[in-house]
Protein backbone atom coordinates (compact mmCIF):
# COMPACT_ATOMS: atom_id res chain seq x y z
CA UNK A 1 0.00 0.00 0.00
CA UNK A 2 2.76 2.45 0.97
CA UNK A 3 4.62 1.51 -2.20
CA UNK A 4 1.55 2.32 -4.33
CA UNK A 5 1.15 5.70 -2.65
CA UNK A 6 4.84 6.41 -3.23
CA UNK A 7 4.57 5.51 -6.93
CA UNK A 8 1.42 7.60 -7.29
CA UNK A 9 3.19 10.58 -5.68
CA UNK A 10 6.23 10.17 -7.96
CA UNK A 11 4.04 9.99 -11.08
CA UNK A 12 2.22 13.14 -10.00
CA UNK A 13 5.49 14.99 -9.43
CA UNK A 14 6.85 13.78 -12.76
CA UNK A 15 3.69 14.97 -14.53
CA UNK A 16 4.07 18.41 -12.93
CA UNK A 17 7.73 18.51 -13.96
CA UNK A 18 6.82 17.68 -17.55
CA UNK A 19 4.17 20.40 -17.58
CA UNK A 20 6.70 22.89 -16.20
CA UNK A 21 9.30 21.93 -18.81
CA UNK A 22 6.69 22.28 -21.56
CA UNK A 23 5.78 25.74 -20.26
CA UNK A 24 9.47 26.74 -20.17
CA UNK A 25 9.81 25.89 -23.87
CA UNK A 26 7.52 28.78 -24.72
CA UNK A 27 10.31 31.13 -23.58
CA UNK A 28 12.85 29.66 -25.98
CA UNK A 29 13.66 31.77 -29.08
CA UNK A 30 11.61 31.02 -32.16
CA UNK A 31 13.37 29.88 -35.30
CA UNK A 32 13.99 32.67 -37.81
CA UNK A 33 13.51 31.41 -41.36
CA UNK A 34 16.14 33.56 -43.04
CA UNK A 35 19.70 32.76 -44.07
CA UNK A 36 22.91 34.45 -43.00
CA UNK A 37 23.01 36.60 -46.12
CA UNK A 38 19.69 38.22 -45.22
CA UNK A 39 20.91 38.79 -41.67
CA UNK A 40 24.09 40.48 -42.90
CA UNK A 41 22.07 42.54 -45.37
CA UNK A 42 19.89 43.85 -42.54
CA UNK A 43 22.86 44.55 -40.26
CA UNK A 44 24.79 46.49 -42.88
CA UNK A 45 21.68 48.44 -43.84
CA UNK A 46 21.09 49.46 -40.24
CA UNK A 47 24.76 50.45 -39.84
CA UNK A 48 24.83 52.53 -43.00
CA UNK A 49 21.34 53.95 -42.48
CA UNK A 50 21.94 55.25 -38.98
CA UNK A 51 25.39 56.53 -39.90
CA UNK A 52 24.14 58.41 -42.94
CA UNK A 53 21.14 59.76 -41.04
CA UNK A 54 23.34 61.06 -38.21
CA UNK A 55 25.88 62.65 -40.56
CA UNK A 56 23.19 64.23 -42.75
CA UNK A 57 21.37 65.61 -39.71
CA UNK A 58 24.63 67.07 -38.42
CA UNK A 59 25.28 68.79 -41.74
CA UNK A 60 21.75 70.23 -41.71
CA UNK A 61 21.69 71.30 -38.06
CA UNK A 62 25.37 71.92 -37.46
CA UNK A 63 24.76 75.31 -35.86
CA UNK A 64 22.31 73.86 -33.33
CA UNK A 65 24.83 72.26 -31.03
CA UNK A 66 22.26 71.61 -28.31
CA UNK A 67 20.11 69.38 -30.56
CA UNK A 68 20.82 65.61 -30.56
CA UNK A 69 21.75 64.42 -34.05
CA UNK A 70 20.08 61.02 -33.50
CA UNK A 71 17.25 60.07 -31.18
CA UNK A 72 17.43 56.66 -29.49
CA UNK A 73 14.06 55.36 -30.80
CA UNK A 74 15.46 55.65 -34.32
CA UNK A 75 17.44 52.48 -33.61
CA UNK A 76 14.18 50.57 -33.22
CA UNK A 77 12.87 52.13 -36.44
CA UNK A 78 16.02 50.96 -38.21
CA UNK A 79 15.42 47.38 -37.06
CA UNK A 80 12.01 47.44 -38.73
CA UNK A 81 13.02 49.31 -41.88
CA UNK A 82 16.04 47.12 -42.63
CA UNK A 83 15.28 43.89 -40.75
CA UNK A 84 11.62 43.37 -41.65
CA UNK A 85 10.85 45.83 -44.49
CA UNK A 86 7.81 43.80 -45.55
CA UNK A 87 6.13 44.27 -42.17
CA UNK A 88 3.06 46.56 -42.02
CA UNK A 89 4.77 48.18 -39.03
CA UNK A 90 7.71 49.25 -41.22
CA UNK A 91 5.89 50.98 -44.07
CA UNK A 92 6.67 54.63 -44.97
CA UNK A 93 3.44 56.14 -43.64
CA UNK A 94 3.85 54.30 -40.34
CA UNK A 95 7.54 55.20 -39.98
CA UNK A 96 6.99 58.93 -40.48
CA UNK A 97 3.53 59.59 -39.06
CA UNK A 98 3.92 57.54 -35.88
CA UNK A 99 7.18 59.20 -34.85
CA UNK A 100 5.88 62.71 -35.54
CA UNK A 101 2.54 62.12 -33.80
CA UNK A 102 4.23 60.49 -30.81
CA UNK A 103 6.66 63.41 -30.51
CA UNK A 104 3.72 65.83 -30.56
CA UNK A 105 1.87 64.02 -27.76
CA UNK A 106 5.08 63.68 -25.78
CA UNK A 107 5.87 67.38 -25.98
CA UNK A 108 2.27 68.29 -25.17
CA UNK A 109 2.17 66.08 -22.07
CA UNK A 110 5.56 67.37 -20.91
CA UNK A 111 4.32 70.95 -21.30
CA UNK A 112 1.02 70.54 -19.44
CA UNK A 113 1.74 67.66 -17.05
CA UNK A 114 5.46 68.08 -16.48
CA UNK A 115 8.29 65.58 -16.79
CA UNK A 116 7.16 62.55 -14.82
CA UNK A 117 6.55 58.84 -15.20
CA UNK A 118 2.80 59.44 -15.20
CA UNK A 119 3.12 62.04 -17.94
CA UNK A 120 5.31 59.70 -20.00
CA UNK A 121 2.80 56.85 -19.66
CA UNK A 122 -0.09 59.10 -20.72
CA UNK A 123 1.88 60.38 -23.71
CA UNK A 124 2.70 56.87 -24.92
CA UNK A 125 -0.90 55.66 -24.56
CA UNK A 126 -2.23 58.68 -26.45
CA UNK A 127 0.36 58.08 -29.17
CA UNK A 128 -0.71 54.45 -29.56
CA UNK A 129 -4.38 55.49 -29.74
CA UNK A 130 -3.52 57.96 -32.52
CA UNK A 131 -1.51 55.29 -34.37
CA UNK A 132 -4.47 52.91 -34.39
CA UNK A 133 -6.79 55.69 -35.52
CA UNK A 134 -4.51 56.87 -38.34
CA UNK A 135 -3.36 53.33 -39.26
CA UNK A 136 0.30 54.07 -38.67
CA UNK A 137 1.23 51.60 -35.93
CA UNK A 138 5.00 51.72 -35.46
CA UNK A 139 6.42 50.50 -32.09
CA UNK A 140 9.32 53.00 -31.94
CA UNK A 141 6.70 55.74 -31.77
CA UNK A 142 5.98 54.81 -28.15
CA UNK A 143 9.65 55.33 -27.36
CA UNK A 144 9.59 58.72 -29.10
CA UNK A 145 6.76 59.82 -26.78
CA UNK A 146 8.77 58.67 -23.74
CA UNK A 147 11.86 60.49 -25.00
CA UNK A 148 9.93 63.74 -25.39
CA UNK A 149 8.85 63.58 -21.73
CA UNK A 150 11.87 61.98 -20.04
CA UNK A 151 14.67 63.00 -22.39
CA UNK A 152 16.13 65.67 -20.13
CA UNK A 153 16.23 69.45 -20.13
CA UNK A 154 17.81 69.73 -23.60
CA UNK A 155 14.97 67.89 -25.34
CA UNK A 156 12.25 69.41 -23.15
CA UNK A 157 13.74 72.84 -23.82
CA UNK A 158 13.20 72.38 -27.57
CA UNK A 159 9.45 72.31 -27.04
CA UNK A 160 7.48 71.66 -30.22
CA UNK A 161 10.64 72.16 -32.29
CA UNK A 162 11.48 68.61 -31.12
CA UNK A 163 8.75 67.35 -33.46
CA UNK A 164 10.57 68.85 -36.45
CA UNK A 165 14.18 68.37 -35.44
CA UNK A 166 15.46 65.89 -34.80
CA UNK A 167 12.33 63.62 -35.00
CA UNK A 168 10.92 64.51 -38.42
CA UNK A 169 14.34 65.09 -39.99
CA UNK A 170 15.74 61.82 -38.59
CA UNK A 171 12.68 59.85 -39.71
CA UNK A 172 12.69 61.23 -43.26
CA UNK A 173 16.44 60.68 -43.75
CA UNK A 174 16.35 57.11 -42.41
CA UNK A 175 13.31 56.29 -44.54
CA UNK A 176 14.96 57.74 -47.66
CA UNK A 177 18.03 55.57 -47.17
CA UNK A 178 15.83 52.52 -46.48
CA UNK A 179 13.98 53.09 -49.76
CA UNK A 180 17.24 53.15 -51.69
CA UNK A 181 19.07 50.39 -49.83
CA UNK A 182 16.26 47.83 -49.66
CA UNK A 183 15.43 48.12 -53.35
CA UNK A 184 19.09 47.91 -54.38
CA UNK A 185 19.55 44.76 -52.29
CA UNK A 186 16.56 42.93 -53.72
CA UNK A 187 13.90 43.78 -51.13
CA UNK A 188 11.13 45.80 -52.84
CA UNK A 189 10.24 48.62 -50.45
CA UNK A 190 7.53 49.52 -49.98
CA UNK A 191 6.24 46.09 -51.03
CA UNK A 192 4.62 46.08 -54.45
CA UNK A 193 0.91 45.33 -54.23
CA UNK A 194 -0.24 42.46 -56.39
CA UNK A 195 -2.54 43.57 -59.23
CA UNK A 196 -6.17 42.74 -58.61
CA UNK A 197 -7.38 40.34 -61.30
CA UNK A 198 -10.71 39.82 -59.57
CA UNK A 199 -13.57 39.66 -62.08
CA UNK A 200 -11.28 40.59 -64.96
CA UNK A 201 -14.02 39.63 -67.45
CA UNK A 202 -16.59 42.00 -65.96
CA UNK A 203 -18.79 39.24 -64.53
CA UNK A 204 -19.83 38.41 -60.98
CA UNK A 205 -17.84 35.17 -60.90
CA UNK A 206 -14.92 34.92 -58.51
CA UNK A 207 -11.48 34.16 -59.90
CA UNK A 208 -11.11 30.58 -61.04
CA UNK A 209 -8.21 30.01 -58.65
CA UNK A 210 -10.47 31.04 -55.72
CA UNK A 211 -13.34 28.67 -56.49
CA UNK A 212 -11.73 25.74 -54.70
CA UNK A 213 -9.83 25.76 -51.41
CA UNK A 214 -9.59 28.92 -49.33
CA UNK A 215 -10.28 32.31 -50.85
CA UNK A 216 -9.64 35.92 -49.74
CA UNK A 217 -13.03 36.20 -48.02
CA UNK A 218 -12.14 33.18 -45.85
CA UNK A 219 -8.88 34.83 -44.89
CA UNK A 220 -10.63 38.11 -44.07
CA UNK A 221 -13.16 36.30 -41.88
CA UNK A 222 -10.41 34.50 -39.92
CA UNK A 223 -8.38 37.70 -39.48
CA UNK A 224 -11.43 39.54 -38.21
CA UNK A 225 -12.15 36.75 -35.73
CA UNK A 226 -8.49 36.66 -34.65
CA UNK A 227 -8.74 40.40 -33.87
CA UNK A 228 -5.04 41.01 -33.24
CA UNK A 229 -2.38 42.98 -35.06
CA UNK A 230 -0.19 40.68 -37.14
CA UNK A 231 3.33 41.63 -38.14
CA UNK A 232 2.65 40.46 -41.69
CA UNK A 233 0.46 42.06 -44.33
CA UNK A 234 -2.73 40.44 -45.56
CA UNK A 235 -1.32 40.10 -49.10
CA UNK A 236 1.86 38.44 -47.82
CA UNK A 237 -0.21 36.10 -45.66
CA UNK A 238 -2.38 35.15 -48.63
CA UNK A 239 0.69 34.57 -50.80
CA UNK A 240 2.23 32.37 -48.10
CA UNK A 241 -0.90 30.23 -48.02
CA UNK A 242 -0.91 30.00 -51.81
CA UNK A 243 2.75 29.02 -51.88
CA UNK A 244 2.05 26.40 -49.22
CA UNK A 245 -0.72 24.92 -51.36
CA UNK A 246 1.63 24.85 -54.35
CA UNK A 247 4.36 23.19 -52.29
CA UNK A 248 1.88 20.55 -51.11
CA UNK A 249 0.86 19.91 -54.72
CA UNK A 250 4.47 19.45 -55.79
CA UNK A 251 5.06 17.03 -52.93
CA UNK A 252 1.94 15.06 -53.80
CA UNK A 253 2.17 14.86 -57.56
CA UNK A 254 5.91 14.97 -58.08
CA UNK A 255 8.10 17.20 -60.23
CA UNK A 256 6.15 17.92 -63.41
CA UNK A 257 8.12 20.76 -64.99
CA UNK A 258 7.45 23.12 -67.84
CA UNK A 259 10.12 21.30 -69.81
CA UNK A 260 8.08 18.08 -69.55
CA UNK A 261 4.88 19.49 -71.04
CA UNK A 262 5.96 22.38 -73.27
CA UNK A 263 5.66 22.46 -77.04
CA UNK A 264 9.11 22.63 -78.59
CA UNK A 265 8.40 23.31 -82.27
CA UNK A 266 7.43 26.95 -81.86
CA UNK A 267 6.20 29.14 -84.67
CA UNK A 268 7.85 32.56 -84.40
CA UNK A 269 8.23 35.79 -86.31
CA UNK A 270 10.68 38.67 -86.25
CA UNK A 271 10.21 42.38 -85.63
CA UNK A 272 10.22 43.13 -89.35
CA UNK A 273 7.81 40.37 -90.39
CA UNK A 274 4.97 42.00 -92.31
CA UNK A 275 1.49 42.00 -90.83
CA UNK A 276 0.25 40.08 -93.86
CA UNK A 277 2.78 37.29 -93.23
CA UNK A 278 2.16 37.38 -89.49
CA UNK A 279 -1.60 36.96 -90.01
CA UNK A 280 -0.97 34.14 -92.45
CA UNK A 281 1.16 32.29 -89.88
CA UNK A 282 -1.57 32.61 -87.26
CA UNK A 283 -4.25 31.28 -89.63
CA UNK A 284 -2.13 28.55 -91.22
CA UNK A 285 -1.06 27.03 -87.91
CA UNK A 286 -4.38 27.72 -86.15
CA UNK A 287 -2.72 29.49 -83.24
CA UNK A 288 -3.79 32.58 -81.33
CA UNK A 289 -0.38 33.99 -80.47
CA UNK A 290 2.94 34.38 -82.22
CA UNK A 291 6.23 34.99 -80.42
CA UNK A 292 8.43 37.75 -81.80
CA UNK A 293 12.14 36.96 -81.45
CA UNK A 294 15.38 38.62 -82.43
CA UNK A 295 18.23 36.99 -84.34
CA UNK A 296 19.44 35.25 -81.15
CA UNK A 297 15.92 33.81 -80.53
CA UNK A 298 15.40 35.94 -77.46
CA UNK A 299 11.75 36.83 -76.95
CA UNK A 300 11.11 40.53 -77.51
CA UNK A 301 7.33 40.50 -77.80
CA UNK A 302 4.12 38.68 -78.69
CA UNK A 303 1.45 39.27 -81.32
CA UNK A 304 -2.04 37.91 -80.69
CA UNK A 305 -5.38 38.07 -82.43
CA UNK A 306 -6.34 40.73 -79.93
CA UNK A 307 -3.42 42.92 -81.09
CA UNK A 308 -4.74 42.75 -84.66
CA UNK A 309 -8.24 43.65 -83.49
CA UNK A 310 -7.05 46.58 -81.38
CA UNK A 311 -4.92 48.06 -84.15
CA UNK A 312 -7.72 47.65 -86.69
CA UNK A 313 -10.10 49.53 -84.34
CA UNK A 314 -12.64 46.75 -84.55
CA UNK A 315 -15.51 48.20 -82.55
CA UNK A 316 -18.40 47.34 -84.86
CA UNK A 317 -18.88 43.77 -86.05
CA UNK A 318 -20.12 44.76 -89.51
CA UNK A 319 -16.81 46.45 -90.33
CA UNK A 320 -14.66 43.52 -89.16
CA UNK A 321 -13.68 42.25 -92.58
CA UNK A 322 -12.96 45.61 -94.15
CA UNK A 323 -10.95 47.12 -91.33
CA UNK A 324 -8.87 43.98 -90.81
CA UNK A 325 -8.07 43.76 -94.51
CA UNK A 326 -7.05 47.41 -94.49
CA UNK A 327 -4.68 46.82 -91.55
CA UNK A 328 -3.09 43.66 -92.96
CA UNK A 329 -2.75 44.85 -96.58
CA UNK A 330 0.81 46.02 -97.25
CA UNK A 331 1.23 49.66 -98.18
CA UNK A 332 2.87 50.00 -101.57
CA UNK A 333 4.30 53.48 -101.08
CA UNK A 334 7.31 54.58 -99.07
CA UNK A 335 5.23 56.22 -96.36
CA UNK A 336 2.47 54.69 -94.27
CA UNK A 337 0.13 56.01 -91.61
CA UNK A 338 -0.59 52.53 -90.19
CA UNK A 339 1.48 49.68 -88.70
CA UNK A 340 3.22 47.56 -91.32
CA UNK A 341 5.25 44.98 -89.41
CA UNK A 342 4.72 42.72 -86.40
CA UNK A 343 7.03 44.74 -84.18
CA UNK A 344 4.74 47.76 -84.44
CA UNK A 345 1.70 46.00 -82.94
CA UNK A 346 3.34 43.48 -80.62
CA UNK A 347 3.03 43.52 -76.84
CA UNK A 348 6.53 43.97 -75.42
CA UNK A 349 5.89 42.97 -71.80
CA UNK A 350 6.04 39.20 -71.99
CA UNK A 351 5.93 36.88 -68.98
CA UNK A 352 8.29 33.94 -69.35
CA UNK A 353 9.23 30.84 -67.37
CA UNK A 354 12.15 28.42 -67.22
CA UNK A 355 12.06 24.75 -68.26
CA UNK A 356 12.71 23.65 -64.67
CA UNK A 357 9.74 25.59 -63.27
CA UNK A 358 7.05 23.37 -61.79
CA UNK A 359 3.81 23.66 -63.76
CA UNK A 360 1.90 24.67 -60.63
CA UNK A 361 3.79 27.98 -60.71
CA UNK A 362 1.99 28.80 -63.96
CA UNK A 363 -1.50 28.33 -62.51
CA UNK A 364 -1.92 31.96 -61.30
CA UNK A 365 -0.60 33.29 -64.61
CA UNK A 366 -2.77 31.18 -66.89
CA UNK A 367 -5.91 31.20 -64.77
CA UNK A 368 -6.34 34.77 -63.57
CA UNK A 369 -3.96 37.16 -65.29
CA UNK A 370 -5.45 36.95 -68.76
CA UNK A 371 -2.51 34.98 -70.19
CA UNK A 372 -3.03 32.02 -72.52
CA UNK A 373 0.56 31.23 -73.50
CA UNK A 374 3.78 31.29 -71.49
CA UNK A 375 7.07 31.25 -73.44
CA UNK A 376 9.71 28.98 -71.93
CA UNK A 377 13.24 30.39 -72.14
CA UNK A 378 16.63 29.01 -71.17
CA UNK A 379 19.27 30.65 -68.97
CA UNK A 380 20.24 32.90 -71.86
CA UNK A 381 16.61 34.00 -72.33
CA UNK A 382 16.39 32.18 -75.64
CA UNK A 383 13.04 30.67 -76.61
CA UNK A 384 12.99 26.89 -76.19
CA UNK A 385 9.29 26.10 -75.86
CA UNK A 386 5.75 27.16 -75.04
CA UNK A 387 3.18 26.16 -72.43
CA UNK A 388 -0.47 26.93 -73.09
CA UNK A 389 -3.60 26.63 -70.98
CA UNK A 390 -4.34 23.34 -72.74
CA UNK A 391 -0.89 22.00 -71.84
CA UNK A 392 -1.43 22.95 -68.19
CA UNK A 393 -4.86 21.28 -68.01
CA UNK A 394 -3.51 18.11 -69.60
CA UNK A 395 -0.52 18.00 -67.23
CA UNK A 396 -2.68 18.48 -64.13
CA UNK A 397 -5.10 15.84 -65.37
CA UNK A 398 -2.33 13.33 -66.06
CA UNK A 399 -0.75 14.09 -62.69
CA UNK A 400 -4.08 13.43 -61.02
CA UNK A 401 -4.48 10.13 -62.86
CA UNK A 402 -0.96 9.06 -61.95
CA UNK A 403 -1.59 9.90 -58.32
CA UNK A 404 -4.84 7.90 -58.39
CA UNK A 405 -3.14 4.88 -60.02
CA UNK A 406 -0.36 4.97 -57.42
CA UNK A 407 -2.90 4.99 -54.59
CA UNK A 408 -4.80 2.10 -56.17
CA UNK A 409 -1.60 0.07 -56.45
CA UNK A 410 -0.62 0.85 -52.87
CA UNK A 411 -4.16 0.15 -51.70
Amino acid sequence: MYESLFLFSMRKKWSRLQAFLTWIKYFSPAHINVNKTEGLRSCFGMLAGLLMTGISTQLMLGSLTNVPMLIAPLGASAVLLFGVPASPLAQPWAAIASNVISAFFGVTCAHFLGSSITSAAIASSLAVAAMFTLRCLHPPGGAVALTAVLGGHVIIGLGYYFVIYPVLINSILLLAFALIYNNLTGRPYPPISQPDHHRSHGTKDTRSIDRLGFNPSDLDAVLQKYNQVLDVSRDDLKNLFMQTEMHAYRRRFGEITCGDVMSKDIITAEFGTTLEETWTLLRRHRIKALRIVDITRQVIGIVTLVDFMKNANLDIYETFDGKLRQLIRRTRGLESNKPEVAGQIMTTRVRTARPDFHIVELVPLLSDQGLHHIPIVDNEDKLVGMVTQSDLIAALYRGRLTDGDARNILG
